[in-house]
């Protein structure tokens, strides 16, 4: 049976090595531990992981703030923890403390072939705001960036700055 996560905490140095194999494995893109090293000791960044019981990580996540703007550089979650709410439990902290450092708005990008990921946006309240044409790069060839901004708003019951209504779904 696979541990329950059960808590979402700043990443620390310590964390660089799990962080770099996660995202490699989930994203297959190869962000170095000392890439994930220096965004963590980056004041302007919001580095957070959701871990297990055990202590290992089941999700990652890096928005940096710069006045009242923020970015959402990456979020990635293990497969086998899929599909449980960790992604949105991760986004939701993550935007909640971007908003208490002052940001107003929070943009990304994501593939247009990304279907999970465009959801779980939508779900919290990215709006879409552009596209970039064959920004990222497939085997098959190039595919479009979608952007998307969020800025505070949110569909449904749950207002995102209330901790109170982060809740990560246990199985």
């Amino acid at each position: 049976m696979i541990p329950v996560a059960d808590r979402i905490a700043r990443l620390m140095p310590a964390h660089s090595d799990a962080a770099a194999r996660l995202h490699r494995e989930s994203l297959g893109e190869a962000w170095s531990a000392s890439d994930w090293a220096r965004y963590g000791a980056d004041e302007r960044v919001v580095a957070l992981g959701a871990f297990a019981e055990d202590g290992s990580l089941a999700g990652v996540l890096l928005i940096r703030v710069v006045a009242d703007e923020a970015e959402l550089l990456t979020i990635a979650v293990a497969a086998t923890w899929r599909r449980r709410g960790i992604g949105e439990g991760l986004l939701a902290a993550g935007l909640a403390e971007a908003a208490r450092r002052g940001a107003t708005s929070v943009h990304l990008e994501v593939a247009a072939d990304n279907a999970p990921a465009l959801r779980l946006y939508r779900r919290t309240g990215f709006c879409r705001s552009g596209r970039r044409a064959g920004y990222y790069s497939r085997p098959a060839g190039r595919i479009d960036a979608v952007l998307m901004t969020w800025t505070g708003a949110r569909p449904g019951d749950r207002d995102l700055t209330d901790p109170v209504s982060i809740r990560i779904k246990k199985h």
